[in-house]
């Protein structure tokens, strides 16, 4: 048993393929709370919102390391539900609820049965209202599957490519087995969406950004001087690691804790608010609580955004996941078509409209897409990483004015105002996706 104990420990630590600095090998707790979170998780939304089979699934968790070999997962196709064992250790489930995506079964996640979710109908409408896309252009279209194809020939295992101009989808390549409708995992794109959340309140003057004594847990320290602009722009000061490795912060955020936010507030904070950069997931999922708390409780916030932020935008085939406590996991758990995401970036385009709609402020994107102040790294927004605010440019090759959301494995967003463009890129990348290179090529087509 003995080494049977250790062999576990061993390989369930490089589960997620990323820097392990620091953490004990034995901790075997750990290690198979989070590898059979991720591959309960992925296994659920992968099936029940991507609509991939088995197969698929497997593969995708199988990039992250080769520990997943050693995953047994399990399908429940009635009651919609994936579970994952380690070596017959530790068992995850994940549930499917329709509008609200996957969860992982914790103390309380069984209050989520009780929301309803308004459904989105899909117009036939021309793009961006609804789905009708008569605006291809031949030659854009030719060049833009043959760049797909390259990249999967490179291993760079993209899913879609699609390219907004002046408004209108000019090309769109998607893989086999990938569709306009499909929806796909931005991982950490979704914080971008949470930053339009807020900016949607904001507008509505249900919050500012100079807000500060943002939770109660945080009125008797230093953290009360924490606003609103600071979460969203990075800099808060909180001591949050974003190494994602079995134990660490991010991990027990969102494989391990009913609550995903409670890991970042109860962060010390160790540099004045403000003061310094520091990309944190564990931020995006405190903005994510502002949302529900603002709006009056998960219930409230699923219908705003979904009759008042979606819906309006034509984004019928997003999902916003929720945690075991009813709170969206708006740093990572966001699945949404190509075509929707693209639409997000049309939004920031058009300064705030979409399809006549008012969804933030003219004002909410321009302070979206200007460097913070902090001391260390200004290329950031709110919640959107920019070509410009350091010495050299992030990605040489494209006009300064550029700005993304990105994700792992190499999910994009790239907005070139001075372009008009809005380049959308998916997939699962298990290497560094060439951004800089590969952007300016689409930019050209």
């Amino acid at each position: 048993m003995k080494k049977l104990i250790f062999l576990l420990a061993i390989l369930a630590l490089p589960f997620l393929g990323m820097n392990l600095v620091g953490l004990s090998p034995f901790d075997v707790k750990a290690n198979v709370q989070v590898g059979t979170g991720i591959g309960a998780k992925l296994a659920c939304s992968g099936r029940y919102l991507s609509g991939f089979d088995a197969q698929q699934v497997g593969a995708d968790i199988a990039s992250y390391s080769a520990a997943a070999d050693l995953l047994s997962i399990s399908y429940e196709d009635t009651e919609q539900s994936a579970s994952a064992s380690l070596l017959g250790f530790g068992m995850t489930k994940a549930k499917f609820r329709p509008g609200l995506g996957c969860t992982l079964e914790r103390e309380g996640s069984e209050s989520l049965d009780r929301i309803t979710v308004a459904k989105i109908q899909e117009s036939l409408a021309p793009w961006p209202q609804g789905s009708m896309v008569a605006s291809l252009k031949a030659s854009t279209q030719s060049q833009l599957e043959t760049l797909l194809q390259r990249d999967n020939s490179e291993g760079l295992q993209s899913r879609a490519l699609l390219i907004v101009r002046e408004g209108e989808i000019v090309a769109e390549a998607y893989a086999q087995g990938i569709s306009p409708q499909t929806p796909l995992m931005g991982w950490s794109m979704g914080k971008s969406l949470s930053a339009i959340m807020l900016g949607y309140l904001a507008q509505r003057e249900r919050l500012t950004t100079e807000q500060a004594n943002l939770f109660p847990q945080w009125a008797g320290d230093d953290r009360r001087n924490i606003n609103l602009r600071q979460l969203l722009q990075m800099s808060s000061g909180l001591d949050f690691s974003e190494v994602y490795a079995p134990g660490s912060d991010a991990t027990r955020m969102l494989f391990i804790a009913a609550s995903a936010s409670d890991v970042a507030k109860a962060s010390p904070l160790v540099h004045p608010p403000g003061s310094h950069f520091s990309y944190s997931s564990g931020t995006a999922n405190l903005l994510s609580e502002i949302f529900v708390t603002q709006t009056g409780g998960t219930q409230a916030a699923v219908d705003i955004l979904r009759k008042h932020i979606l819906a309006p935008m034509g984004m019928a085939h997003t999902t916003l996941e929720l945690d075991a406590n009813g709170v969206f996991v708006g740093s990572s758990n966001i699945y949404s078509s190509t075509r929707d995401w693209a639409r997000l970036g049309l939004l920031m385009l058009n300064k705030g409209q979409l399809n006549g709609h008012r969804i933030i402020s003219e004002g909410w994107v321009e302070q979206t897409t200007t460097p913070n102040t902090s001391d260390n790294e200004r290329a950031y927004g709110y919640q959107v990483w920019l070509n410009q605010g350091d010495k050299e440019l992030r990605w040489p090759d494209l006009p300064a004015d550029a700005y993304a959301f990105t994700g792992n494995r190499g999910q994009r967003v790239m907005v070139v105002p001075s372009l008009q463009t809005v380049v959308v890129r998916m997939g699962w990348s298990s290497v560094n996706y060439p951004d800089n290179e590969n952007f300016a090529r689409f930019m050209s087509l």
